[in-house]
């Protein structure tokens, strides 16, 4: 049973978020019936494209992961430069060669035995290659060869961290859940953790570089994986499920069998479809100690249903670019349903929820202004917010003013640190 401090924290809270629905709302130039849509790729401001899809992926994925050593600056802005706006081929072609020019320095650094030459400048050649993939239909040969160079250049420079990051394979099933795993310090002793958990365009290597740098300077292991769904995992045949909490069991059970791990201090944050994923693996999984969310997924059925891309008629759908169009169909084939039939993505979130009611940790919601205008996003956060029963739990909007506004604040990587660590530091220190 909540107490009465817990319930009037919530309230405050949420009168707050609904103030500054209500202050938006009244000034805002959107008509009504954009409420009513959540189309998680829009911007608050235009990046570089002016294709919107494009535009997201290069503010938010790309620019995004600068601070955190994926991207420089001069580079992201050259390959810009030099693709086809809206065109998924230049694209690919652009970042694809930007990453092998890039992994041609550091490759003569390591030969040189200038590892932390090396070490960064291969960083950044896996995440080129990993970017080349976004768009990129799982037939093209390009897609497993450039998938797996992004894995092959992401080991060989987490072997020059110091301590390393290391890789790990979590059996499941007829497979492995590929992940990494970087330590807090070296030693043997027990550590407070974060899990970090995509959604349903991620690969691992993605969350690396979204905040692996901010946990580990605040004393902090960090590990993420691909589950059924991401990375490369759907060309074994592995799409995205309902029951998602199966595989986390067996994610969980590697990293508390691990001595480095601190069972009383293991938190789990989820974006975009992980946050449905890392509160449905609390509601079952009782190790996991604390969860946060950007944002709350309580039903993804009805989230989808808002979405443009699975519900905008064939003509609307003939106009679009070929990189939304590639965007799309593959997340159709990540989700497993036909590439050309984005509508069925509603049906395949039918009962891809979590009860809120049923977990007791403390539980953190995060979102981003933008994405907070939607209405479903709203009564989501609200669903949670209302029925999280532990007195600990928080909601965050983060603000456009200071360049956190979009879907999984992507755009700025330090804030969300910030807030979440904050948190998380708060809620383990009272233990």
């Amino acid at each position: 049973m909540q107490t009465l401090g817990c319930r009037m924290v919530k309230a405050f809270t949420w009168l707050l978020a609904a103030a500054f629905f209500q202050a938006w709302a009244g000034t805002a130039a959107a008509s009504d019936q954009s409420l009513e849509v959540s189309d998680m790729h829009a911007t608050a401001f235009s990046y570089f494209f002016q294709d919107g899809d494009m535009d997201f992926h290069f503010g938010n994925l790309v620019l995004g992961s600068a601070v955190n050593g994926g991207v420089e600056i001069g580079e992201a802005f050259y390959a810009a430069s030099h693709i086809e706006d809206g065109d998924a081929a230049s694209w690919q072609r652009e970042w694809s060669e930007l990453a092998g020019r890039v992994q041609a320095r550091g490759e003569m650094s390591l030969a040189a035995g200038h590892t932390v030459s090396a070490r960064d400048q291969l960083l950044r050649a896996a995440y080129y290659y990993r970017i080349s993939l976004i768009s990129m239909l799982p037939d093209n040969p390009a897609f497993q060869k450039q998938g797996n160079k992004l894995r092959e250049l992401f080991h060989k420079a987490g072997a020059l961290f110091d301590p390393p990051v290391e890789y790990f394979e979590v059996p499941f099933e007829d497979s492995v859940l590929p992940g990494y795993f970087w330590k807090a310090a070296s030693g043997p002793e027990p550590t407070k953790t974060l899990l970090m958990i995509g959604g349903g365009e991620t690969f691992a290597e993605d969350l690396f570089f979204y905040i692996a740098p901010q946990a580990h300077a605040r004393g902090y292991n960090f590990a993420t994986v691909d589950l059924p769904g991401q990375g490369m995992l759907p060309l074994e045949g592995m799409v995205f499920r309902t029951d998602t909490n199966v595989a986390m069991k067996v994610v969980v059970d590697y990293l508390v069998a691990r001595q480095d791990v601190d069972l009383d201090r293991l938190a789990a944050y989820g974006f975009s479809g992980g946050g449905l994923f890392v509160p449905q693996a609390a509601m079952h999984d009782a190790r996991i100690k604390a969860i946060a969310m950007n944002s709350a997924v309580v039903d993804a059925h009805p989230l989808f249903a808002t979405m443009p891309a699975a519900t905008e008629t064939p003509e609307q759908r003939a106009a679009w670019s070929s990189f939304h169009d590639g965007v799309v169909r593959s997340i159709c084939w990540r989700y497993g349903v036909p590439m050309d039939q984005p509508e069925k993505l509603i049906d395949a979130n039918k009962g891809n929820t979590f009860d809120p009611a049923r977990i007791a940790v403390p539980a953190l919601i995060m979102v981003g202004e933008g994405e907070y205008k939607s209405r479903e996003v709203q009564r989501q956060q609200k669903i949670a917010l209302d029925n999280f029963p532990n007195p600990a739990t928080r909601m965050v909007i983060t603000p456009a003013n200071e360049g956190a506004s979009n879907h999984c604040v992507m755009e700025n990587r330090s804030l969300i640190g910030q807030v979440l660590f904050d948190w998380l530091d708060e809620v383990f220190n009272q233990r």
